[in-house]
């Protein structure tokens, strides 16, 4: 007979505690930066010419954040992280490697 002390514990995971946190099916950060950019750009400059741009350099730049958070939610911090890894890590390594 098993002791009652050796028991399985379930806990629940909720989805909202897991899940990235995305903004239009993008990076929330980006896309916010992004729609700053594009305000900026708009109200600046204050001619149709520019409104027309702004707002489809922002349409644009959604687009391409959505598909990148389609191939990895997390992208932006694993490429910042890789940015920041750059000079320490090498890609490959060789036993006559210098250090």
């Amino acid at each position: 007979m098993a002791e009652p002390g050796f028991a399985l514990d379930r806990s629940r995971i909720h989805r909202a505690l897991s899940r990235p946190n995305l903004l239009l099916g993008a990076d929330r950060e980006l896309v916010l930066l992004t729609g700053l950019a594009a305000a900026i750009l708009i109200f600046v400059v204050r001619t149709p010419y520019s409104a027309l741009f702004g707002i489809a350099i922002w349409f644009v730049v959604v687009a391409a954040l959505r598909m990148m958070a389609k191939a990895d939610p997390l992208m932006r911090r694993v490429y910042a992280r890789h940015v920041g890894y750059r000079p320490q890590c090498r890609q490959t390594s060789t036993p006559w490697r210098r250090f």
